[in-house]
């Protein structure tokens, strides 16, 4: 089992956290030290590596504000999913693009702007017309109670205003969403 999971982690790159695993920085010979010492908290991803939830997190917009983007991004790597962080500015279509190209099974748009009701309703539209039924989407940020209605009307699955609790979106989503290897 340790030497799967040991070699299951060098090939992909251990410095990026690409496989959602807390490993930025690691040197190669601190890697194998990390892998004994935190074995047991990771010791399910052996065999189920490539069945992690895919998760798209994308700052539309003018939205100039990501640092709760990132952390978000953070929590939900150390809760054992992969996450695919956009940058600040991206449009609806790079958005997209980005979530075919990276196969992901949901798409967290961070909007902090007040625009969310443009931006959702032209995603989803978009998505209709790509056919991307199988891509979940959620949304956080500055949401108005009074929007979640037509948020929800929209076709957008869950909605997480400023101030809800990590633990609170991570088990929405993995209650939710269904890896699609």
């Amino acid at each position: 089992m340790f030497l799967n999971l040991t070699v299951t982690e060098c090939r992909s790159d251990p410095t990026t956290g690409r496989n959602g695993l807390r490993s930025r920085n690691l040197k190669t010979p601190r890697l194998f030290s990390w892998f004994i010492s935190d074995l047991n908290g990771y010791r399910h991803l052996g065999e189920d590596m490539d069945k992690k939830i895919r998760i798209l997190v994308a700052k539309p917009g003018l939205d100039g504000h990501d640092r709760g983007a990132k952390v978000v991004a953070q929590a939900l790597r150390d809760a054992g999913m992969e996450v695919i962080y956009t940058g600040l500015h991206q449009t609806i279509e790079q958005i997209i693009q980005t979530a075919i190209q990276e196969d992901v099974d949901l798409i967290g748009l961070s909007i902090m702007s007040g625009a969310h009701l443009p931006i959702c309703e032209k995603l989803t539209r978009r998505m209709k017309e790509e056919n991307l039924n199988d891509i979940l989407v959620v949304v956080g940020g500055v949401i108005p109670k009074r929007d979640i209605p037509l948020l929800q009307k929209m076709g957008i699955h869950g909605i997480f205003p400023g101030g809800t609790p990590f633990d609170e979106s991570i088990r929405w989503i993995k209650e939710n969403v269904k890896p699609r290897s």
